[in-house]
């Protein structure tokens, strides 16, 4: 109230409660009162009003009001009989409706009308179909625009952030009461029409603009721009790309409904493409805020810049072929025939930009370095990426893309094609590029023949002539009509390239390497035949020859004249006169042994060529000369064969051939074919006569018990005709791995296929009974079954029983745990003879007929019993009969007799057809 209140400075307000300490006391009080200004012109004065409020127990607060008071002439239509002497309205502008003192009314608008309205009776409300009142309200457009001007545009030494304050002024939202909403629109109205809207300058001069000439920009854009600012690039010209645009300090989200009251569009995107090429933005910010610029292009340009002039301003850095920066624009890198590169690594970006100054075929430009260096820490590097990839075309290179976009591009220019060698080189020997990389673009790579010609498909290349080895052997090339292509001379030379020394003869060496570049000796030889090598040769034309296939290289020995020429002509001199190559040996201490075995093999003669023949076994072994040891045990294998078909190997050959496997037998590689050759031939004399090993025993003590029961083919270690003497057995083991049966647990097979087991028992000793019975075990533990035959060998009475001796098939294995009868009660095999391994021989005495369960040779026992003549003997086997339910055989009579006891120790046997039945003691009553 204060503020209409003119005459009252100070008020002051007390609250009285019924707790004195809660009491309150409150001042209001024109502080100050400034800025005063009259215009006489439209009868208006203005000044800032400050209130300052103290309140009992807190700090003084205080608060500013614009105050604008206007006069307007009372309009004849307007007048009423209560106002018939007032020519004048008087109006204050301020929030809610006042007449003099405030009414109940609140308007919504950001400022209060005061003017002498005509109220109802209580003073609530205006009367709003009072003549007066409406006249009133009529100016308050005009009253609230000229204030609104004064105050934006009456302090020009404001700071420019202070403007859009002011603006909240403005009626944005609609009043509650409707009758006021004319009000409203007469005020957009004539801001609408007014230059008042703040613009952008970046200086101290003001610009104001009507709203609709005014434009607002994105935020991010505000940001470069304010960024670019501090920079030093100078945007005083922002405005005249066709659109001024709004002051930054208003262009805020906080005035979105300010600027949509006064209708302020989005500035038309074919401005920022303007902007961004008259601010030369591009050029004069650093590299963060260009990537920040691009990033901002990037994420509107599908839905703003995509069809606007953006595609045509220079908005991409490069670097040109002489590296010099250029700015290129998205059209341009999009549908020019260069491309825009990026590098895959930002180490090799400075190397692709030294040497695309080499190949301006590339068609290839790059990025500028600090601009990728930047780009490696940005944050949207992503994005900006994929924008330049899937819009500007941008490609990502790395070494090997480059060189291969270079190498399809060559044309016939002599200086780039051999540029490119420098380049591959140089990348290799600085590692960057991976090897098989580098094979790839080396077989892609054309090169430059003698003539000075391109050629891009080639199969066989040569150094060049001046100062290779093939021309010092050949004197000529022989080797043009086989399609070799003759290097240039130019690449044995030095030069630099793209900053890069390459010294002589290194380019050479790096073709050698990776293109095969061929010089002697790794160099295939010409297809002309040498004619010389078809007779005998001196010593010094053998030598000749040699150092040529060692010129030539092992794995360059493919055309047919050359081989023929030199392998089947009979030019080598062997012991036993001139020979070719491949049916002669030389002298290698790993067969050396092997030569002392047989005479008459045609070994190279070292006294005729000397000890330096040795140094060529490469190249002799390629004339087909017997070098590798495969080669030689197939030869020496077919001269034991014919020796052994000739019986002439002696006992000193034998032994030199066992001593010779002894030696080699370790030995890698194996003369395979030699070992073989020994295990199936019958080259050992034996006591059956030249036996394989495999079918020959080396007798040893524990093969005595078996000799008189077998006939064995025991190698002969006597000294005379073919016998080998006792040195035989130093050789033991080599003649076990030959085959040679040693250990009578192997040779079963040779003591069952040749048994012969003499008709008298007595010399089937203990040892020589065990030794069969374990020959025996063996063979059927290979789970083979004996020989048809064999049963008839064994059954002789050659084993010892308590019943004498007797064939297997009448006696029994005695196992007192199973049965009540006494060894000695019927046929039992002598344990105490055999001793008690006997029984661990159960399966093998079963297998050739013997009863290896008592209860089951009751036949063999009651054909025994007429034997007994102790009567307790007599009556343990005859309850043995009965447990085992023995029957009498009817046919055989010899089982039919009966023990009829007379005294009490004594008896005779009778027949039974000779007894009658008396059983006093009843020991048949259940029976009978």
């Amino acid at each position: 109230m204060l503020l209409f209140l003119s005459k009252i400075r100070k008020l002051s307000v007390r609250e009285d409660n019924s707790i004195p300490e809660s009491s309150t006391v409150t001042e209001i009080a024109i502080s100050i009162e400034n800025n005063f200004q009259s215009r006489k012109s439209m009868h208006a004065e203005s000044y800032t009003l400050n209130l300052s409020a103290e309140e009992s127990g807190k700090m003084e607060e205080e608060c500013g009001y614009y105050v604008w008071r206007q006069k307007f002439p009372v309009k004849a239509e307007n007048k009423v009989e209560k106002r018939d002497k007032i020519d004048e309205w008087v109006k204050k502008l301020l929030p809610g409706v006042y007449a003099f003192l405030p009414t109940e009314m609140i308007t919504d608008f950001p400022f209060i009308i005061q003017a002498d309205f005509l109220l109802s009776s209580s003073r609530e409300a205006v009367l709003f179909d009072s003549p007066w009142n409406k006249g009133i309200l009529e100016c308050v457009p005009t009253a609230f625009m000229s204030a609104f001007v004064t105050l934006v545009k009456s302090t020009p030494d404001a700071p420019a952030m202070s403007l859009p304050s002011m603006f909240n002024f403005l009626p944005v939202n609609p009043s509650v009461i409707s009758l006021l909403e004319p009000v409203r629109s007469r005020i957009k109205e004539k801001v609408l029409t007014e230059d008042i809207v703040p613009c952008e300058s970046y200086s101290l001069q003001k610009i104001f603009c009507k709203a609709s000439e005014v434009a607002r920009l994105k935020p991010a854009f505000w940001t470069i721009l304010h960024n670019a600012r501090e920079f030093g690039v100078n945007l005083k010209n922002l405005s005249s790309h066709g659109t001024y645009i709004l002051s930054s300090h208003f262009d805020k989200s906080t005035y979105d409904s300010v600027l949509k009251f006064l209708e302020v569009k989005n500035v038309d995107p074919e401005w920022y493409a303007k902007c961004i090429e008259g601010s030369n933005l591009v050029k004069e910010v650093d590299e963060q805020l260009y990537l920040r610029l691009l990033y901002f292009v990037a994420v509107n340009w599908q839905n703003y810049f995509s069809d606007t002039n953006m595609m045509s301003i220079p908005l991409l850095k490069c670097v040109n072929r002489n590296d010099v920066l250029s700015l290129w624009c998205l059209s341009k890198a999009s549908q020019g025939s260069d491309r825009l590169c990026i590098a895959s690594d930002m180490k090799y970006l400075s190397w692709l930009i030294s040497w695309n100054k080499e190949f301006p075929s590339s068609n290839k430009i790059f990025v500028q370095p600090n601009t990728q260096s930047a780009l490696e820490n940005f944050s949207n590097r992503s994005t900006v990426t994929s924008w330049l990839q899937k819009y500007a075309k941008a490609e990502f290179v790395c070494v090997y893309s480059y060189g291969s976009t270079v190498v399809n591009s060559l044309s016939n220019a002599k200086t780039s094609v051999i540029s490119f060698t420098h380049f591959l080189y140089h990348s290799d020997k600085k590692s960057h590029i991976d090897g098989y990389q580098l094979q790839q673009l080396c077989r892609a790579m054309p090169l430059i023949d003698s003539y000075g010609n391109v050629v891009r498909s080639r199969n066989s290349i040569m150094v060049p002539a001046s100062g290779s080895k093939w021309v010092e052997l050949m004197g000529i090339n022989p080797w043009k009509k086989d399609g070799y292509i003759e290097l240039s001379a130019g690449y044995k030379f030095a030069g630099h390239f793209a900053g890069n020394y390459t010294s002589e003869y290194q380019l050479l060496e790096f073709l050698k390497a990776h293109v095969q570049a061929s010089d002697v000796p790794h160099i295939n030889p010409p297809s002309s035949p040498l004619t010389s090598a078809g007779r005998a040769l001196t010593r010094e034309n053998v030598y000749s020859l040699l150092r040529h296939i060692r010129y030539l290289g092992e794995e360059f020995l493919s055309p047919i004249q050359l081989i023929n020429s030199v392998k089947y002509g009979q030019w080598m001199k062997s012991t036993i006169g001139y020979r070719q190559p491949a049916d002669c040996i030389i002298n290698d201490s790993e067969w050396e042994c092997l030569l002392k075995v047989f005479d008459g093999t045609p070994v190279i003669d070292y006294g005729f060529y000397g000890s330096e023949i040795s140094s060529y076994k490469e190249e002799l072994k390629k004339t087909g000369l017997i070098m590798r040891f495969e080669e030689a045990s197939k030869a020496l294998t077919q001269i034991l064969k014919d020796m052994v078909s000739k019986s002439s190997l002696t006992k000193a050959s034998v032994l030199a051939l066992l001593g010779s496997y002894r030696q080699l037998r370790t030995d890698s590689p194996l003369p395979v074919a030699l070992f073989d050759c020994m295990r199936s031939e019958k080259w050992l004399y034996t006591s059956l006569g030249f036996r394989s090993p495999t079918d020959a025993i080396l007798f040893y003590d524990t093969w005595q018990p078996l000799s008189p029961i077998a006939n064995l083919p025991f190698i002969d270690d006597g000294d005379y005709c073919h016998g080998l003497g006792h040195e035989i057995y130093s050789y033991k083991g080599e003649l076990k791995e030959l085959g040679v049966t040693v250990e009578v647990k192997n040779g079963a097979r040779f003591v069952i296929s040749s048994l012969s087991i003499p008709s008298g028992p007595s010399i089937m000793s203990k040892a020589t009974v065990m030794s069969l019975l374990t020959c025996i075990k063996n063979y059927i533990k290979c789970g083979a079954s004996l020989p048809k035959d064999s049963q008839d060998k064994i059954c002789m009475k050659w084993v010892k029983t308590s019943m004498g001796y007797q064939c297997p098939d009448e006696f029994i294995l005695f196992d007192a745990k199973k049965s009540s009868l006494c060894i000695e009660d019927g046929p039992f095999i002598d344990k105490a003879f055999y001793g008690s391994k006997l029984a661990s021989f159960k399966d093998s005495l079963a297998r050739i007929g013997v009863i290896v369960n008592v209860n089951c040779g009751q036949d063999l026992v009651a054909r025994h019993l007429k034997n007994h003549k102790i009567r307790t003997t007599i009556c343990r086997i005859y309850m043995y009969l009965m447990n085992c339910n023995w029957k009498p055989n009817d046919k055989d009579k010899s089982n039919n007799w009966i023990w009829i006891p007379k005294e009490p120790e004594d008896g005779e046997w009778v027949s039974s057809e000779c007894c009658v039945l008396s059983d006093k003691n009843n020991l048949f009553r259940q029976i009978l």
